[in-house]
């Protein structure tokens, strides 16, 4: 049985409600922390956040403004950063259920936007995996400067 998820537009105020999610340690190097994520710049990045049941269990950071520093991504898609699942919640397809959400919240909450787009390292087999099973593609191109090693960019076209 799949898990319901609902994804939410997250501000300032809810920091307390999402800052017990943590990821596990080696997973820190491919998304950060619940606070370098709310510590980002609001007028480019939002945050969403990930419930199941009514309780937050994840979170993710939209960059409106990706191309300023992922250059080989489409101009104008948005960007998917942070992606982030509790480590007591993972393995039971939350992740997968909320990239599945992805298509119509993001097409809702940015209309003027047709794609977003992310990177993943070549080692991150596990959230690969769960971004092309939620609907993103594979674009071919290799990102080289990520922090933790090459990453393929992936696109999902919004509804």
């Amino acid at each position: 049985m799949r898990p319901e998820v609902t994804l939410a537009r997250l501000g300032a105020e809810d920091f307390e409600r999402f800052s017990g999610i943590a990821v596990l340690p080696a997973q820190e190097v491919f998304c950060g922390t619940v606070a370098e994520a709310f510590a980002e710049d609001p007028a480019r990045f939002d945050l969403h956040g990930i419930h199941t049941e009514g309780t937050p269990v994840g979170l993710f950071k939209i960059d409106r403004a990706y191309r300023y520093n992922i250059a080989i991504c489409t101009p104008g898609a948005l960007g998917l950063r942070a992606f982030m699942i509790d480590a007591a919640h993972q393995r039971r397809g939350i992740a997968s259920a909320a990239v599945r959400a992805m298509p119509v919240h993001l097409a809702t909450e940015y209309p003027g936007h047709r794609h977003v787009e992310l990177t993943v390292n070549h080692v991150n087999g596990a959230a690969r995996a769960c971004y092309l099973n939620g609907g993103f593609v594979d674009t071919g191109a290799d990102w080289r400067e990520g922090r933790a090693g090459p990453q393929d960019l992936l696109r999902m076209t919004l509804r």
